[in-house]
């Protein structure tokens, strides 16, 4: 089976920012419901956070996104089982209405998953892109985004990455095109922070992450990115993106395939050790 998820017509769009309206909303009530339970005005409420109260104002109203690290936030002035109901909140936006519709079949897998593999030839992988990378991202995607909108899809992203942490029994592998990494976009600085980022990530136990280099007669991933997942109940899924939409792979012999392809690309990309040395260089080199 492969299902495609084109997102043709002005239809999909409308839908989605429907959804995202009233989803903004219901996590700005249940904030608001939550400060008032507490006794706190917006202002007090505001300053115990360390953001403004305009700020609070309108993601109470539902007319801004909330910061990922709000709930942590609001620990020690809501209390823990009221953080807990905020952050349940908090999750269900960011990981629904902040992602692209033909995105979220993958997301659901990908939250599942007990074993993820990802070949990116585009762009830093979302898993491990660092803020300043996703607003790089983001900006310079046409249509041209608002404000607003690049604040939504880089707090989705950056709250999708929490699966880094939160599944550590979760082997994350990646393999990532040495050429991304010197297209700097974003500049000196973004780059710095990808590969400070790249550094720190690769540390964890749980995560392996590989270049594959600029020089490689023997490259096997010319037909673009993949991503294979692995759910609870060991079957793979695999997953591919073009230009405003996505395919979901699941038909066994079409999965074998990227399995054969995705096994080749670790054999030709730089191991661990020596892609730590790489990224050491450019580190060192901008």
């Amino acid at each position: 089976m492969r299902a495609d998820h084109g997102r043709g017509g002005n239809g999909g769009t409308n839908g989605t920012e429907a959804e995202l309206s009233d989803s903004l909303k219901t996590f700005g009530a249940v904030l608001k419901a939550l400060r008032e339970e507490s006794g706190l005005t917006q202002e007090e409420f505001a300053v115990r956070v360390r953001y403004s109260a305009a700020y609070v104002a309108k993601v109470e109203q539902g007319k801004r996104f909330p910061p990922a690290d709000l709930p942590a936030r609001a620990e020690e002035v809501l209390g823990p089982v009221a953080v807990k109901v905020l952050t349940a909140a908090a999750k269900s936006l960011t990981r629904r209405a902040g992602l692209a519709s033909w995105f979220r079949q993958w997301a659901g897998i990908e939250e599942e998953a007990i074993s993820l593999y990802a070949y990116e030839c585009r762009a830093v992988p979302g898993l491990l892109q660092p803020e300043e990378y996703a607003r790089a991202v983001f900006a310079r995607q046409l249509p041209p985004f608002t404000q607003e909108q690049i604040d939504r899809k880089v707090a989705a992203r950056l709250e999708r990455q929490m699966l880094l942490t939160e599944r550590p029994n979760t082997a994350f592998t990646f393999i990532i095109e040495q050429a991304i990494l010197e297209r700097g976009v974003g500049g000196e600085s973004v780059t710095r922070a990808v590969i400070d980022h790249l550094l720190n990530m690769g540390d964890k136990t749980n995560v392996e992450i590989q270049i594959m280099p600029l020089h490689q007669q023997d490259h096997c991933g010319v037909d673009g990115q993949l991503y294979m997942a692995e759910t609870p109940g060991h079957q793979w899924f695999g997953y591919i993106e073009g230009h405003r939409s996505s395919s979901l792979i699941a038909d066994p012999g079409e999965v074998s395939v990227l399995h054969q392809r995705y096994g080749k690309l670790r054999s030709q990309a730089l191991d661990c050790r020596a892609t730590v040395n790489l990224l050491e260089r450019m580190r060192g080199a901008l």
